[in-house]
């Protein structure tokens, strides 16, 4: 397990060149370092810690809009800006990439390079996918332009393409600069490998993403996650530990624990796990083993799982209470839990679902390949192994093994779902499907009781921009902005 000592010195060491325009006019605080002291090794951690922690701020809300949870008493999230998001992608991560591949490209580092332009590209995914338009190619510019246009979205995505083709094949190349990943890799510890797999299975996601939109086709997918995650040993995840807690432990466990606010499982996840979407024909099953890995009923007299219905003030589908609420020393929520991105479990379901898609299945239609039958199948048993339960009686339930012929993809999407739980590519997921209940069974937008605004009853697509960017670069933010019910471009029709 990693520790965070070295990232919380690292963080500090690089704080005077991680900065926004905000900051130009402020004298240099004493014992920073200058661009010229530091060491290509010194640059890596604080890039990870926050490119990981920019998913973790992402999904507070999207994990709201996508139904994973509820604020307490069964609230539903408004519009967000996202501005935890926007400060570890503009203020901390972009800057400190823009100089690893200044001295990368100095000292021939290419590797260094590599896994750097993957981290670029999985924050410049991440930014666009939440606001459409984004700065990018005049971003990171400091003082040389302090009003830095955006780039489309389709440009976005072109950049992100284009860094990990680049970092694949710089991946695949010899490296003879004499410096490597070490410690300072948080994620897979100096492991190139594991690199070149990750940058192949989130090129198949972000390739997934374009499919509806015409861009890309399933093919492309498929022909990218051949060459991609191999098992759940390439999980693209980050752990904490005892000295720095994971921060949904906080916002969740010790939040509640201390009488303060915290959030509740939403009934769209509980109801696709505890038989009511998808009833289990088998006696050996009453729900899905992974639900006690994620919540617990909050009283001793419940047997029944409930989740709270999204903006319905604390009730459940039958109208009673809900009780399920986040567990105490859950995958996700002890002190040293990882921050997932992505995993092997997803890339499966990537390439069960461009399989599905190739075989020119719709959203209603039944039946799909061999090859990504298996696909579907090996997905469930991977998340089944990483949650570490026994998923056997799951498996062989006629509700889950439905046969190739069978397969849809709102099975599919379950199970992506289940797995993918708390990762804000479900909010990609379900804006690609435009919310659709025959593709996420049981799905419904949020209750509008007690709601007001233009958007009560509406599903948001993306988020505003920032006030603080509104503030320092108004008339190019203006220009770009949008409702946030207005769907994104790969979203559009």
């Amino acid at each position: 397990m990693k520790t965070f000592y070295k990232i919380c010195c690292l963080i500090a060491l690089v704080g005077s060149f991680s900065c926004s325009d905000d900051y130009f006019d402020v004298n240099t605080p004493s014992g920073t370092a200058d661009l010229d002291q530091l060491r290509i090794n010194d640059l890596l951690a604080p890039v990870i810690f926050r490119t990981v922690e920019g998913q973790y701020s992402a999904e507070l809300t999207f994990g709201n809009y996508t139904q994973y949870f509820v604020g307490q008493g069964g609230t539903a999230s408004g519009e967000t800006t996202a501005s935890g998001l926007w400060s570890n992608v503009y203020l901390y991560s972009f800057p400190n990439i823009d100089v690893i591949k200044q001295k990368a490209e100095a000292s021939g580092a290419i590797h260094y390079g590599a896994v750097a332009d993957i981290l670029k590209a999985m924050n410049i995914g991440i930014a666009t996918d939440t606001w459409d338009d984004i700065p990018l190619s005049e971003a990171s510019m400091g003082d040389d332009n302090l009003f830095p246009s955006f780039d489309t979205q389709q440009e976005a995505y072109d950049q992100l393409f284009a860094l990990l083709d680049g970092a694949i094949s710089a991946l695949q190349s010899t490296d003879d600069s004499g410096i490597s990943l070490g410690s300072e890799d948080l994620i897979y510890n100096g492991d190139l490998d594991k690199w070149l797999r990750a940058a192949y299975t989130l090129k198949a996601r972000y390739q997934l993403h374009l499919v509806n939109k015409g861009v890309t086709s399933p093919q492309d997918v498929l022909t990218s996650i051949e060459n991609g995650f191999t098992s759940n040993d390439d999980d693209f995840q980050m752990f904490y530990d005892d000295r720095s807690i994971n921060p949904r432990y906080s916002t969740e466990i010790l939040a509640r624990n201390t009488g303060n606010f915290h959030n509740d499982l939403a009934s769209q996840i509980v109801s696709m796990m505890n038989g009511d979407y998808y009833p289990f024909e088998s006696d050996a099953l009453e729900i899905d083993p992974r639900l006690p890995v994620f919540g617990t009923i909050d009283n001793d007299e419940d047997t029944e799982w409930k989740g709270y219905v999204s903006g319905a003030g604390g009730v459940s589908p039958d109208g009673t209470p809900g009780n399920v609420q986040f567990v105490e020393g859950g995958y996700y929520t002890r002190a040293d839990a990882p921050i997932v991105v992505i995993t092997y479990a997803e890339a499966q379901f990537i390439k069960a679902e461009a399989e599905f898609l190739a075989n020119r299945g719709t959203t209603t239609s039944a039946g799909t390949t061999a090859e990504g039958y298996e696909a579907y199948l090996e997905g469930i048993r991977a998340s089944m192994a990483k949650y570490g339960v026994d998923g056997s009686a799951y498996l062989d339930d006629p509700a889950v093994d439905v046969g190739m012929d069978n397969l849809m993809l709102n099975h599919i999407m379950k199970e992506k779902y289940i797995h993918n739980f708390l990762n804000p590519e479900t909010f990609v997921d379900f804006r690609r499907y435009d919310f659709s209940d025959d593709v996420f069974t049981g799905l419904t937008v949020r209750e509008s009781e007690g709601e007001s605004g233009d958007y009560a009853g509406m599903w948001f697509r993306r988020a505003t921009y920032p006030s603080t960017e509104l503030n320092r670069n108004g008339d190019v933010v203006l220009a770009n902005q949008e409702t946030p019910v207005t769907p994104v471009w790969w979203d559009a029709e």
